[in-house]
């Protein structure tokens, strides 16, 4: 097999299994083998039932007593309880809204289990979801991927195995074999067996690492190409008129000294003849899209058209809302592009662009397309830039004659890591929140709380007020992970029957999505169960509560970004973490939360806490993801990467060198237009 095979002739897979694997962007065999696991779990070491550690992770092998039990708890959540034993310990197993495990699980036989023991309120200990499988299919490292109630690990882990052992020769090597030599490295077809079935933790280090180095030296590579190609740059979109004062008396509120400072920052840029690449850097809620607004609105007064490109549909479609108010009255058209326009509204507003009426285009990947022209470009504006690749930014800007460049991002990075990433971007801070803003009260609680937590709602909804829940996954999942679909259900027909709820999540069309936030923002909603799609963009003043559930599942950014969405009106607010996680980072990472809502404070908590990760989020095929590759973790290797880089263009500029082809490619890439709608 090749690794350009479609993923549908791999064995196992078949037309219906492809189209879930096309659900994780899953194309092809090559993609399933950069498709690395999310943990692993070691169950080489079996341990008595009677000398379990507790909350500690370990593997017992043991034989099932009865079938599991289904058992309704208040709030309408699904149990299922049985127990095992080794011959000289009893143990007993929960799992939570798993309806299949009565199959799974069969009396009688035996299996190993994976997990954290604790001890009930009755002094027994117990374990709650953990792993299985029977004894004869263990790996000592068994690998443990993202997956979805249509793709359990079990069967990408099988897939992954059959397109190793299919490959037609082995994996071919990207990187030049002196750089490769020279850093010690293992090949990259040791290193990709190794990171989804490694012998031993020594194999997986050493492959983690060879593929780390590769995402960041292709990233490293890329960048410097693209500041080599914008140094000498010149542009004819000069601001020759400071509108921002005239900006100022269309705002029903006064901008605060950050606000200010930095609009004025960008505009000196704006006005200098060598196009603005400014970074905007802003806690939630700081107002970065005012100061985007100020700088739109100066570009119009200009003659220059302005493009805003948001990472969601939601955020897009919010930001439309909010810069048709800033310009009402003003006779500035903005217009909204995105993959759910209408065709012919779309073929309307392409038009009304490339003849200069539409002073300001929000939209999502959309605007990438090949026939999104402009009349004059002079603006281009990126939020949440870390969920954006390079190329996305550079095909946008490419619609202009050198546009000036606002990338704006609610993720404090570190001065030097800023520089290595972002090249020559200058960077303004919005250090201060606007007046009015709430205090967020956070607390964590164990999952024993809900009730409590139903009835801290339902007082809230009595005066008038809103919550979210946020759930980390849509559907049914793994272990006792709370889906979003079945808890909406669960919850309407339990014990907010006589509340109003409405649910999101990003597989739902976008005029249903539209349609959900229209109700929630309108008072018509109480309840938003959602999924993190409300983690940007959001903004509904009157909700007062936010209950995220499985906390643990959220990096530190992430679980502040989605408190963010609350303290945005009059009224306290208040923050729940719902987690009866245990070990070490999530722990730290609630108590953070609770103790700051400084999104400075906690970016540089995040440095310490973070774990692997993809900085920039998704990125378009063809761009280079970082999968493994975290740059506030890993940023002794990206120094390392980037000199190697560096020395590599010394010696060959263009990657012209036959050698350098596989590179080459990879790299052209990054400056190649995403098409994606």
């Amino acid at each position: 097999m090749q690794l350009k095979a479609d993923i549908q002739y791999v064995k196992g897979v078949g037309p219906a299994r492809a189209e879930a694997f096309h659900k994780l962007s899953v194309d092809t065999a090559g993609a399933l083998l950069r498709y690395y696991p999310r943990a692993y779990e070691d169950w080489s070491q079996i341990v008595p039932i009677r000398e379990m550690p507790e909350n500690t992770p370990c593997c017992i092998r043991a034989t099932v007593c009865h079938t599991p039990e289904k058992i309704r708890v208040p709030g309408g959540l699904l149990l299922f309880k049985t127990s095992v034993t080794d011959g000289e310990g009893l143990l007993n197993l929960t799992f939570f809204n798993n309806k299949y495990i009565g199959k799974m699980l069969k009396e009688g036989e035996e299996y190993l289990f994976f997990g954290k023991a604790t001890r009930n309120r009755y002094g027994a200990r117990e374990m709650a979801s953990p792993l299985f499988q029977k004894p004869q299919s263990a790996n000592a490292i068994r690998p443990i991927y993202p997956s979805t109630a249509a793709l359990p690990t079990k069967t990408i882990e099988k897939c992954v195995r059959a397109v190793l052992d299919s490959l037609d020769a082995p994996i071919p090597d990207i990187l030049p074999e002196d750089i490769r030599l020279k850093n010690k490295l293992c090949t990259l077809d040791t290193a990709i067996r190794h990171i989804h079935f490694p012998p031993d933790e020594a194999a997986l280090e050493e492959a983690r690492r060879r593929l780390i180095f590769d995402e960041l030296f292709l990233l490293q590579l890329g960048l410097l190409q693209m500041k080599s190609r914008t140094q000498t740059l010149k542009t004819d979109c000069v601001v020759q008129t400071d509108a921002f004062p005239e900006f100022c008396k269309l705002l029903p509120f006064t901008m605060t000294g950050a606000q200010q400072r930095a609009v004025k920052e960008a505009t000196a840029d704006m006005r200098s003849g060598e196009p603005m690449n400014r970074l905007l850097q802003g806690d939630v809620g700081s107002g970065k899209t005012a100061v985007a607004a100020a700088l739109v609105f100066t570009a119009a007064k200009n003659g220059m058209q302005s493009a805003v490109m948001a990472p969601t549909e939601v955020l897009a479609e919010q930001h439309y809302r909010t810069f048709r108010n800033f310009f009402k009255g003003t006779g500035f058209e903005v217009a909204l592009l995105t993959g759910s326009t209408p065709t012919a509204q779309k073929r309307k507003i392409k038009a009304a662009l490339a003849a200069g009426e539409i002073q300001l285009a929000v939209g999502t990947h959309a605007l990438l397309q090949e026939d999104v022209e402009f009349s004059r470009l002079g603006l281009v504006v990126t939020d949440e830039q870390h969920r954006f690749g390079v190329a996305q930014r550079a095909s946008l800007s490419a619609k202009g004659d050198n546009p000036h460049i606002l990338v704006m991002s609610a993720t404090p990075i570190p001065r030097t890591l800023g520089l290595i990433l972002y090249g020559d971007l200058n960077v303004s801070v919005l250090d201060e929140l606007p007046p009015g803003r709430q205090t967020i009260e956070t607390y964590c609680v164990g999952s024993s709380y809900h009730q409590r937590i139903y009835k801290f709602i339902d007082k809230h909804i009595e005066r008038g007020l809103q919550a979210y829940i946020v759930c980390p996954l849509v559907e049914e999942g793994e272990g006792n992970l709370i889906p979003a679909e079945e808890y909406y259900e669960t919850l309407s027909k339990g014990v907010f029957r006589h509340r109003r709820l409405g649910l999101l999540h990003g597989r739902m069309k976008p005029k249903e999505k539209d349609e959900v936030m229209r109700a929630f923002a309108a008072g018509e909603l109480d309840i938003l169960v959602a999924t993190v799609v409300i983690e940007v963009g959001v903004d509904v003043p009157n909700a007062a509560v936010i209950v995220i559930e499985n906390a643990e599942r959220f990096g530190l950014s992430q679980l502040h970004q989605l408190r963010g969405r609350v303290g945005r009106g009059k009224e306290k607010s208040t923050c729940i973490l719902v987690s009866d996680a245990q070990n070490e980072e999530a722990t730290e990472r609630f108590r953070v939360l609770c103790e700051t809502t400084d999104g400075f404070k906690i970016a540089d908590a995040d440095l310490k806490l973070r774990g692997p990760g993809d900085f920039f989020g998704k990125r378009q095929h063809g761009l280079p993801a970082l999968h493994l590759a975290d740059i506030l973790r890993d940023t002794e290797m990206l120094v390392t990467v980037r000199r190697a880089a560096e020395d590599l263009l010394k010696q060959d500029p263009a990657l012209t060198a036959p050698e350098h082809t596989a590179l080459r490619k990879q790299t052209d890439k990054m400056f190649s237009a995403a098409s994606v709608g």
